[in-house]
């Protein structure tokens, strides 16, 4: 049973931000648990809804693949009521990084630059960053540029971990 004073989620769509940042934190808190279960119940829904499409088209979509000579990319199946349903494969590439790390040398080697070959990205992870002594890490600090994320508001009501 609902508190009749309570907001419920389908108000608070039509409320302006203003007003809702003015409800009180319990308040707050109830709209933000029930705003997440209904998130978790949807997506439940989509993945259980996307896995019988896949059963009903994944055949077709095989066969198709096979027609167009193609492993990735997207294949069209006409399906009844002029409904069309794009499959699309994605290609996803990764290269083993120690056999370019020697390909690289091999080219640099052979006087040729690897630049153009093969692009090189260093990263440092700042644990390690952190755990460098002083005089490294003033030696870095030129290079290293910090962001903020996006803030995330998580309202905990008495008694929940």
């Amino acid at each position: 049973m609902r508190d009749s004073n309570r907001i419920s989620l389908d108000e608070l769509g039509l409320m302006p931000v203003g007003d809702i940042a003015a409800l009180p934190a319990e308040q707050l808190a109830l709209l933000q648990e029930e705003a997440g279960e209904r998130l978790r119940s949807a997506e439940a829904i989509s993945e259980w809804l996307n896995g019988a499409i896949a059963l009903k088209y994944t055949d077709r979509a095989a066969m198709a693949r096979l027609e167009a000579a193609k492993d990735t990319g997207t294949v069209r199946l006409a399906d009844e009521d002029g409904v069309v349903v794009a499959v699309t494969t994605p290609k996803r590439v990764d290269w083993d990084q120690h056999i370019l790390a020697a390909l690289v040398e091999k080219i640099r080697a052979a006087c040729e630059d690897p630049a153009e070959y093969v692009r090189t990205k260093f990263d440092i992870t700042e644990r390690a960053y952190a755990a460098w002594p002083s005089h490294i890490r003033k030696i870095f600090e030129p290079a290293r540029t910090v962001r903020t994320g996006k803030m995330t508001f998580r309202l905990i009501r008495a008694g929940e971990e």
